[in-house]
């Protein structure tokens, strides 16, 4: 399938696997040799009506066999003759809260009960577990520590990403497998753009707050066919912190994806480790649920990261 992507050259590689699944890839995650990864899209699952085609959510309504399903299908992807046992999920509530998984959690949000919530990053140095997090908007974030052999993958949310939860899976990895933050490589993955995620005035003012935004530029092209407007591209030059765009109605837009890569870059991650997603979900409905899109009438997206056995 085409889809909009933005930019120039492609960041994300699609791939179709003889499943039937498509989903998405970094280069530069498949390149540290060390773990297995993916993106989900909406095709080729076993879902049906609104989840179509592949949802990976329990909770959401569709129907628990295609769940089991399509979760199937995603192991065969992930190589290494994983199965259910080997995925573990988050229990996300926009929290900027980071759980390490051991053998222990194996199965947990599949196949077996989770014993937490508020869970919304995770962290591992186990190899063969599948850290899950669910999405329809909101961006997940990817890390690899190629040295200590040790992986984190969290959900940003606005909430998350204000509350710098790509900092707080920094730390946890340096805490517990004594990861140097700049030999990790990172990825943020899909989520709604820029151009299409409009936020209230209480929304801009906790970013304003957070990241020191001394002047917010004035955004006057607004449109799925243009990442920031013309205006807005020029100013990122010139100001520290180009991640919110006033307008005239006293809304505004909101650049999660650079908010992030900041909050990296702030945490001791290299600038040229990380990869920035080129696909918005807003701007791809057919391929990638987005709530702004469709509302609760929607399955959800999951992103997975694994060690190789």
């Amino acid at each position: 399938m085409n889809i909009i992507r933005k930019g120039h050259a492609p960041v994300m590689e699609q791939h179709k696997h003889e499943n039937g699944m498509e989903y998405l890839t970094f280069p530069s995650l498949s390149n540290t040799g060390i773990v297995s990864h993916s993106f989900s899209t909406r095709i080729g699952g076993a879902s049906k009506g609104c989840y179509s085609e592949t949802n990976f959510s329990f909770t959401r309504g569709d129907v628990k066999e295609d769940v089991e399903e399509n979760y199937r299908r995603m192991a065969q992807i992930l190589g290494f003759g994983r199965t259910l046992e080997h995925f573990v999920t988050t229990f996300q509530t926009h929290t900027t809260n980071v759980m390490r998984i051991t053998p222990e959690d194996m199965g947990k949000g599949v196949c077996k009960d989770r014993n937490y919530v508020d869970v919304d990053g995770m962290i591992t140095n186990e190899p063969g577990i599948i850290l899950t997090t669910f999405h329809a908007d909101c961006p997940p974030v990817y890390f690899v520590d190629p040295v200590h052999k040790a992986i984190g993958l969290s959900h940003s949310g606005w909430k998350g990403t204000v509350g710098k939860i790509g900092a707080k899976t920094v730390e946890a990895m340096t805490r517990e497998f004594g990861t140097d933050p700049a030999d990790l490589v990172c990825a943020i993955g899909p989520s709604i753009c820029v151009s299409c995620y409009e936020v209230s005035s209480d929304v801009a003012e906790k970013f304003i707050e957070e990241f020191k935004i001394e002047q917010v530029p004035e955004y006057t092209t607004y449109g799925c066919d243009d990442v920031t407007g013309a205006s807005s591209s020029d100013l990122k030059h010139e100001l520290t912190h180009p991640i919110l765009y006033g307008k005239n109605d006293g809304k505004y837009q909101l650049d999660l994806w650079e908010a992030i890569r900041l909050t990296l870059i702030e945490a001791g991650v290299r600038q040229e480790n990380i990869s920035v997603t080129d696909i918005c979900s807003h701007c791809n409905p057919d391929y990638l649920f987005s709530h702004r899109t469709t509302g609760d009438a929607r399955g959800n997206l999951a992103a997975f990261l694994a060690l190789n056995i």
